[in-house]
């Protein structure tokens, strides 16, 4: 059941007939698919989690699913901040491919989303939550119903308590705590389809717990008492929040007798904060291509496939869940755009030992985009009292499809890495001189990068070297366009 790109500048009739094939197949309530419920926090590290060993932190819903699915410990952000992983969820695709360099970049139209090719094999979509990878606006080519979301109810970034979200380019106040905010409106969603039996597509994407902190009282009252300053506190407070919220998810998709059937897959889009996050005790947080800027909290639940709880150490990546997604689907892109990642389906059944690939990193250095979520939340919702529409291309993003001048291919500024297994490449070039440094690591001995191996690694570092270099080309020859078809 294939699938072409739409975009409002493709051609339409590039779509009939992969849509009619799948319709074909795919008839609503009679479909064995899974129902499919992606969830993701915002700014949580790798050892922010009960689980985890964390001496502080209320996890008890993730800590039940870690002892009762499939738990992720060696799981990565494709970038180390927000919307380039994001992108890489939506993709598959390592971020600098299409122009997602930093947090507030957007998606490109001429992108493949997972949401697009789920929708064309007969899944309802629908995305709740943070967006951050364009415009919430009705007009926007970037917005997550131009991104392939039937129903959307979406936050331009981060968001928190009483939070004013996008009812598909509709302004609308909402009280509460976000997490409890965003799980009721995908709950809403998903009953729906429940009581029409119709497979769906959910993302979940938390507004927590990215600063500024302010949580429900009552959650913040859970770590009074402890020797903690009152950041601490009210950053653990919005991670227990969102523990809750997660728990009420998981058991109503238990009680609508879905749970079987259904994958519920969470993770973080960054590691952790500095200060008040915990890494685990990896170097580096968020912003940092150091393990302690990559690693997250990974979780899946999928009875009907993995029924006994399973502990996966080989690497992973928030690029792997767009074709492992396809994999479960059985659905295949014509065209499709290179892939970074990789169908984890062999992974968590054991039955792969290794990883097939590598997985590539790479942090231009390039600053993020400032997209103040309740400043243009807030006047969206203003304007529209007034009957008028906020016209700012910043907060539109036309021209978000639109390919710049050619990068050099043989030039990669900023911080790239290269993870094969248990050893991690460094490649660090200097934006100005272009001189390149590098670091080599193993991981599963020294996982604090801490030590440098190249002395006692001579014959594995040149090949590393020229398969991250391979790689970097790769990604180049695609952020120039080169995915897509001419003329787009």
């Amino acid at each position: 059941m294939p699938l072409l790109k739409t975009a409002s500048f493709l051609a339409l009739g590039l779509l009939s007939l992969t849509l009619a094939q799948s319709s074909a197949q795919d008839t609503p309530g009679t479909s064995n698919r899974p129902n499919i419920v992606l969830v993701m926090a915002d700014d949580q590290g790798w050892g922010d989690m009960a689980y985890n060993g964390h001496p502080h932190l209320k996890t008890p819903n993730f800590d039940a699913l870690a002892a009762e699915g499939v738990r992720f410990d060696n799981f990565h952000a494709a970038a180390p901040v927000c919307s380039p992983t994001r992108g890489s969820v939506m993709t598959g695709r390592t971020p600098n491919r299409f122009g997602c360099f930093s947090w507030g970049n957007t998606l490109r139209p001429q992108e493949v989303t997972i949401a697009e090719v789920l929708k064309s094999a007969g899944y309802r979509t629908g995305h709740f939550g943070k967006w951050h990878l364009g415009s919430v606006q009705k007009d926007s080519p970037v917005n997550p119903g131009n991104s392939g979301f039937e129903e959307w109810i979406s936050a331009p970034n981060y968001f928190d308590l009483n939070p004013v979200l996008s009812d598909q380019g509709r302004a609308v106040p909402f009280e509460g705590d976000s997490s409890d905010v965003t799980v009721d409106l995908a709950l809403k969603f998903i009953r729906k389809q429940a009581e029409a039996r119709q497979p769906f597509f959910t993302v979940v994407w938390f507004g927590s717990p990215h600063a500024p902190h302010q949580p429900l009282e009552s959650d913040r009252a859970l770590y009074e008492g402890l020797d903690l300053t009152k950041a601490q506190q009210n950053f653990y407070a919005e991670i227990t929040a969102m523990d809750r919220a997660f728990g009420r998810l998981r058991s109503e998709i238990k009680d609508l007798g879905l749970r079987d059937n259904t994958i519920l897959w969470y993770c973080s889009d960054n590691g952790a904060l500095p200060k008040v996050g915990s890494t685990g005790g990896r170097r580096g947080n968020k912003g940092k291509i150091y393990e302690g800027g990559l690693a997250v909290p990974a979780l899946l639940e999928w009875p009907a496939r993995f029924a006994s709880p399973k502990m996966v150490k080989l690497p992973c990546v928030t690029s792997d869940i767009y074709p492992t997604l396809l994999d479960v689907v059985d659905v295949t892109v014509p065209n499709q755009p290179v892939l970074d990642g990789i169908s984890l389906l062999g992974v968590i059944s054991e039955r792969d030992k290794e990883r097939e690939k590598p997985i590539g990193f790479w942090d231009r250095g390039k600053k993020g985009i400032q997209t103040p979520s309740k400043l243009w939340m807030d006047e969206l919702l203003a304007a529209q009292k007034e009957g008028r529409e906020p016209n700012d291309p910043a907060r539109l993003n036309p021209d978000a499809g639109v390919i710049g001048e050619p990068e050099p291919s043989n030039q990669f500024p900023g911080h790239a890495a290269w993870l094969d297994g248990q050893w991690k490449l460094h490649r660090i070039e200097d934006p100005q001189t272009h001189d390149v440094t590098w670091e080599l690591y193993d991981l599963e001995a020294d996982p604090k990068e801490s030590r440098v191996l190249f002395a006692e690694q001579p014959d594995r570092l040149p090949a590393m070297q020229e398969a991250l270099n391979d790689w970097l080309k790769s990604v180049v020859k695609s952020l120039n366009g080169g995915d897509y078809p001419k003329g787009l």
